[in-house]
């Protein structure tokens, strides 16, 4: 992998692969940047696509405290990389930042293309605790990593506590481990958005291209806070992606790529 360094010192690693406008892929929480590998790979045909490991994760260092800021600074050094701006894709908790990174960098980035914003803005499932990030990192302080997984995957994500046990048993519950530290790092990034309330008015100046999209498959909290952030978006567009649900960047990524590519493209 590719390495820059970010405003703060911290190793930023990255795969570049393709020729053409620059796409930066950046992930969702529990992931690094071999998720989005195969869209990348997809993406690539048509555009030069940076698919990174945001700081704490994989190949990237860390540098403590953590701020949201801090991870803005990471994109914003990737841009350059890219030659000065760039179309950011964002998915999950990853998409949140997206938003964030578009709103504060403003003509640095070209286009915005955000998957399954993971807000929750009514009773359409339960909020996420007010000490969520709090508990996640004493969790993680006490050296309870698992338990600080399992708790996120609960918790956040929604997932029932019987299926725990097989997700644990899992190899790939290694990588969860290897980055939990950085679960409560996208628990920052959400902020308030998961407490079952409207969706902030000020958070966001967003003057660009915005495709939301949602996999047709997936929970109505997820179209809700779709539509919800639509409306406050002076240039975004709603779309759904058929036959899939929040698992797409991965189990999809062919079809999602497609999407992707028409929108830039445009």
């Amino acid at each position: 992998m590719n390495t820059i360094i970010s405003t703060d010192g911290t190793k930023i690693a990255y795969t570049k692969q393709g020729n053409g406008p620059a796409v930066i892929l950046i992930a969702s929480a529990a992931a690094d940047h071999s998720d989005g590998a195969q869209l990348a790979e997809y993406l690539a045909k048509e555009f030069t696509v940076y698919n990174y490991d945001r700081r704490g994760r994989g190949n990237s260092s860390d540098t403590l405290p953590y701020s949201v800021d801090r991870e803005i600074e990471d994109i914003e050094a990737l841009i350059g990389e890219a030659g000065g701006n760039a179309n950011l894709f964002g998915s999950s908790s990853g998409a949140v930042l997206a938003l964030d990174a578009a709103s504060k960098l403003g003509n640095k980035v070209t286009k915005l293309f955000i998957y399954e914003p993971p807000f929750i803005i009514n009773d359409s499932r339960p909020p996420v605790p007010n000490d969520y990030v709090q508990r996640l990192n004493e969790l993680v302080g006490a050296g309870q990593r698992s338990e600080a997984g399992e708790y996120f995957m609960t918790v956040a994500v929604g997932v029932p506590d019987e299926f725990i046990g097989y997700m644990k048993a899992d190899p790939s519950w290694a990588k969860m481990e290897a980055i939990a530290h950085t679960l409560a790092y996208d628990g920052q990034v959400m902020g308030t958005t998961q407490q079952g309330k409207p969706l902030p008015t000020d958070r966001w100046t967003i003057n660009i291209p915005t495709i939301v999209m949602v996999g047709e498959n997936s929970g109505p909290f997820f179209h809700d806070a779709a539509q919800a952030l639509k409306e406050l978006l002076p240039h975004g567009d709603y779309q759904t992606l058929s036959g899939q649900d929040h698992s797409a960047v991965i189990m999809a990524a062919s079809e999602l790529a497609g999407a992707i590519t028409t929108f830039l493209k445009k």
